[in-house]
C-alpha cells in the first residue's frame, strides 16, 4: 500500500503491475485532503490506513485505477466502501458529480 501525497508518475502506477487484480490498482481518495491511498486488496485496507492518518469517513472515495487506460476508462468509481445511504450514495458508484469532479481533480493532481 502507498499513500499519495504529491505527485508521483505514470509509469509508477505501471510499477505496480501486475497486482492483487492484474490490469487494476484499486485506490481510496481523500477529496478534502487531495491525498490517494494506492495497492491494496481491498479498499477498506486503504480506506483504515487514511483514516487512522485523520482523514474523514465522509471525504473517503473508492475507485480503481486502469493504468494502461486512457480518458475515462482510466478511472472506476466503484467500490463497497461508497455505499453510504446517510450521505445520499446509495450505491457502489459514487452518484454525486461534485464529488467525481474532485476525485477527477486529485487524481490529475496527483498522478502525472
Amino acid at each position: 500500500m502507498k499513500i499519495v501525497s504529491h505527485p508521483i508518475k505514470h509509469s509508477d502506477l505501471n510499477a505496480m503491475l501486475p497486482g492483487y487484480f492484474g490490469d487494476m490498482i484499486k485506490a481510496v481518495v481523500d477529496v478534502r485532503q487531495g491525498i490517494l491511498g494506492l495497492d491494496a486488496e481491498l479498499h477498506a485496507d486503504i480506506e483504515k490506513e487514511l483514516l487512522t492518518q485523520g482523514s474523514m469517513q465522509a471525504d473517503l472515495w473508492g475507485i480503481n485505477l486502469y493504468p494502461e487506460m486512457d480518458g475515462e476508462d482510466f478511472i472506476e468509481f466503484d467500490s463497497l466502501i461508497n455505499i453510504r445511504p446517510h450521505q445520499g450514495n446509495r450505491s457502489r458508484d459514487v452518484q454525486d458529480p461534485a464529488i467525481r469532479k474532485q476525485i477527477v481533480d486529485t487524481i490529475n493532481t496527483l498522478i502525472q
